[in-house]
């Protein structure tokens, strides 16, 4: 009697135990698009700023922001995730929107540079 209690016990652990696992993947899965990019970004600046991870944001939330045009903003983000500083690549963007390039760099200008050198408050 005592082994089928054991044994119900058990059981009843490894359920919940699956469970568990099943719904931090599901957690993982969701995860916020912004800490995606501040991973993939932070590794290509690591070594050129004191806190890469706080520059990575700051890019994201205040440079990438002031770009009112989703495929270049996309594109930029693509940039700075994919070299760690505002980058973008002609074939990342529309053909009819190549022209503006130049322009989107002129408008982050300020607030990228703020975002690399002021330090942080």
């Amino acid at each position: 009697m005592m082994s089928r209690i054991c044994a119900v016990a058990l059981g009843g652990l490894l359920m919940a135990g699956n469970s568990a696992q099943a719904q931090a993947r599901s957690l993982l899965a969701v995860q916020d698009p912004r800490t995606e990019f501040i991973r993939q970004c932070t590794g290509h600046m690591a070594g050129r700023w004191a806190h890469p991870d706080a520059v990575c944001g700051c890019l994201h939330d205040h440079a990438a922001a002031v770009v009112p045009d989703s495929d270049l903003r996309e594109a930029l983000l693509r940039g700075m995730r994919e070299s760690g500083v505002p980058t973008i690549e002609s074939e990342w963007v529309p053909a009819s929107k190549q022209s503006l390039i130049s322009a989107t760099f002129t408008l982050i200008a300020k607030p990228a540079l703020q975002c690399m050198f002021d330090p942080a408050d």
